[in-house]
């Protein structure tokens, strides 16, 4: 036994390569030598190479991060300051919200990095206090003609399922795209939704000298170690087989009985501060915790639960095994807190105390392996901030000068095309895998957005959606990030909804690359100005860099993740057409002629071609007050973002989402031309009104100084546009079977 002991103590003679080794620079090195005074523990350097990671610091994205909007309006703290976002909602109760990626695991493990993004983020909402209502997700994956590409959609999908269905939380929305981009880095973005009643909310803080720290949930494994710093923070390449093991296991069953445990935890009063046990582990809890509450910790690591003998004190502090909580209880109240863990069969040990030195000391084998200031570890404390260079990519100027032919004798053939396109055609296939309707909130999922009531608020719901186009962001990362902020707020109005709040996820290459900075930088100053004009502040979110391998880097991906109110369940608005005879109009500007990153391109071309559509903030901003007032006012019986695939695709699928076999018949003029029927031009909203609600709709309009036309009407059965004429059940038969054919056929 004292032979294993001294094997497992001994540590590893620490010098400039075993850092870079770890994913540090030398002048980080040099930092961490200077903090502590000496040379760092091997133990020691691995819990700064984690926490001074980008995953975990933010060290390359804090300065552009701090140009968001990061507080006002609803919010009840401002971003950064808990685990998640906190929305008042009113009359006492509050959502909390947010976004993260899980890219790197999913690349290597589909089906456990998947899940786990789902337990991750489902965690950051209830050990805040709120119990999760509502899970989504945006997904990006490379061409489908790519094996490989099949395997990682059905195991991301099989993996997003399986997690929240047994949780029990409903999948109510999200989107996928498919670009060869994506090839070797899918994108995997995971958002959770929950209520919570304002003041019962938990922050992950440590404080009061003497109170117990208690670990909770699963016992500690090898899976997922150096999960943030080596998997997160790198390129794919030929090894990346090898980082297998870096990938978290998660355990759905054991994170629902987690959840009642902590819920009822918070709710005793017993404890002082609690944190999910996410990326960077035990690590990154104790050491942020103990920066918050400007305390300390001393941690016993011969007392954390372990599931694999022979353990080091550097793997038991870097372990990402999941379904753990980190919790300080109030001293006295222990009984408390374990007779509620035995209830819920959730284990729970004391493995240290909160001290009031500010210094975290971890202990194996009754002998010191760590002895680190808290807030040398940490973002806004000692953890090293960059200012990165950044210069316009060389390619932007190519790709926006492109020429290409259209011919639009091939419009209709065109359309089947973009309507048959993986990225366009209905995701049934993968959201019939997910539990949408479990504990009966869910009121719509295929309208822009999800309509969710809220049952502790009877009458008054919410809805949420992700949206981002990254082709736009490709073409021009300023108004890729405007146009992702004002199409997911677009979406929210179209089912009636209010905007209110986003969480992020951005997804990018590689920050030390200029070219990739200037996306990133650009991206998000688009996305300032519309939240700032949107009055749609930034509750927090996630960054992911190093989406790239040697054959691919992918497109910047500001993934949004946006909230909206809703005063009046009973008066919300779907995209499907109601009514035979009702006026089918276009609000919004129909005047712009533009093709640039269009769906049409792609598929005419093979390639992401022109620059983005162009958005007038303040038009957007007109034009959804103006459609939320109509459909608030009830008369609007449909509403439809004119979006990806453009109007041609956008009636399309009112048709094939309509109350029967309702289709539409639009008039000469509308659909003669390419740019007509696949542009993607911004802040346009399809509506089908009843013909008696035209003049209010025109008042409305005028009032708010928004442009409407009236383009055709609803007919049953057909749906004729320029050329092309077809039934709806045609329609209904290509969209909603194309992507399954594609995935399994």
């Amino acid at each position: 036994m004292q032979e294993q002991i001294n094997h497992l103590y001994s540590e590893i003679n620490v010098t400039n390569e075993t850092a870079k080794e770890l994913g540090l620079t030398p002048a980080e090195y040099e930092k961490i030598c200077g903090v502590l005074g000496r040379t760092p523990t091997y133990t020691e350097l691995g819990i700064y190479s984690v926490m001074w990671s980008e995953h975990c610091s933010y060290k390359n994205s804090i300065l552009q991060l701090k140009t968001l909007p990061r507080s006002g309006g609803r919010m009840l703290v401002e971003a950064g300051e808990e685990n998640a976002g906190l929305i008042d909602i009113g009359d006492g109760y509050a959502i909390c919200f947010k976004i993260e990626s899980h890219n790197h695991p999913s690349a290597v493990e589909p089906f456990q990095g998947a899940a786990t993004g789902v337990g991750g983020i489902l965690r950051d909402i209830f050990t805040m206090g709120a119990r999760p209502v509502a899970a989504l997700n945006s997904l990006r994956f490379g061409n489908l003609d790519n094996d490989r590409t099949k395997y990682l959609l059905k195991g991301v999908v099989h993996g997003i399922g399986h997690y929240g269905n047994c949780f029990g939380v409903p999948t109510v929305g999200g989107e996928v795209y498919f670009d060869e981009c994506y090839t070797d880095n899918p994108l995997v973005n995971a958002m959770a939704v929950g209520i919570v009643k304002v003041g019962d909310t938990a922050s992950a803080i440590a404080i009061g000298a003497g109170n117990p720290v208690m670990i909770l949930g699963s016992s500690t494994g090898r899976d997922g170690i150096h999960g943030a710093s080596l998997l997160a923070s790198r390129e794919f390449d030929e090894k990346t087989e090898d980082m297998r093991p870096t990938v978290q296991v998660g355990d759905p069953f054991a994170e629902k009985l987690l959840l009642e445990a902590t819920l009822e935890l918070i709710a005793s009063g017993c404890v002082v501060g609690m944190q999910d046990m996410g990326a960077a582990g035990i690590c990154c809890s104790t050491s942020e915790m103990s920066a918050k509450g400007n305390a300390g910790m001393k941690i016993n690591l011969d007392l954390v639960p372990l599931r694999e003998a022979g353990m080091s004190a550097y793997e038991i502090m870097l372990s990402e095994s999941q379904e753990r909580m980190l919790a300080i209880v109030e001293k006295g109240k222990e009984h408390i807190a374990r007779e509620i863990c035995e209830k819920w069969d959730v284990p729970m040990t004391e493995i240290g105390e909160v001290t009031d030195d500010g210094v975290v000391r971890v202990f194996r084998f009754d002998k010191q392996v760590v002895e680190i200031p808290a807030e040398s570890l940490v973002l806004g404390g000692g953890a090293p901030v960059y200012v990165r260079e950044f210069k316009e990519p060389s390619y932007i100027s190519t790709v926006r000068s492109a020429e290409f032919t259209i011919d639009e004798s091939r419009n209709s053939e065109m359309f089947w095309k973009i309507l048959n396109s993986p990225t366009i055609a209905s995701k049934k296939w993968i959201y019939q895998q997910y539990d949408s309707q479990v504990r009966t909130n869910t009121m719509n999922i295929k309208g822009d957005a999800a309509v969710m009531r809220i049952k502790e608020l009877p009458g008054k719901g919410f809805a949420v959606c992700t949206d981002c186009n990254s082709r736009y962001a490709y073409l021009n990362p300023y108004r890729g990030g405007l146009i992702a902020v004002a199409e997911a707020a677009r979406n929210v109005v179209c089912v009636g909804a209010e905007p209110v709040a986003i969480t992020n996820c951005l997804n990018f290459g590689n920050p030390y690359d200029p070219e990739v900075y200037y996306q990133f930088k650009e991206a998000i100053r688009g996305m300032g100005d519309a939240c700032r004009a949107l009055e749609t502040p930034v509750t927090g979110g996630n960054v992911s860099f190093h989406n790239q391998s040697r054959n691919h880097a992918i497109f910047p991906t500001p993934t949004i993740g946006m909230l909206g109110l809703i005063d009046d369940v009973t008066n919300t608005c779907g995209s499907g057409f109601r009514a035979i005879g009702d006026v089918i109009m276009i609000l919004g500007n129909n005047t712009r002629k533009e093709l640039g990153g269009s769906e049409y391109i792609k598929q005419l071309t093979g390639k992401i071609l022109g620059d983005a559509p162009m958005l007038d903030i303040d038009e957007e901003k007109r034009l959804q007050k103006a459609t939320l007032a109509a459909i608030r006012s009830g008369l609007i019986h449909s509403a439809h973002d004119c979006s990806d695939g453009g109007l041609a695709i956008a009636l399309a699928e009112m048709a094939i989402n309509s109350v029967g076999s309702l289709g539409a018949e639009i008039n000469a003029g509308f659909g003669d031309t390419a740019v007509q029927l696949f542009g993607e031009m911004q802040s346009r909203i399809v509506v089908s009104v009843q013909p008696e609600h035209i003049d209010s709709i025109r008042v409305l309009c005028t009032e708010n100084e928004v442009d409407c036309v009236e383009i055709g009407k609803v007919v049953f059965d057909t749906f004729t546009i320029g050329s092309l004429s077809t039934t709806v059940d045609l329609l209904r038969e290509e969209y909603n079977s194309a992507l399954e054919n594609a995935v399994l056929g």
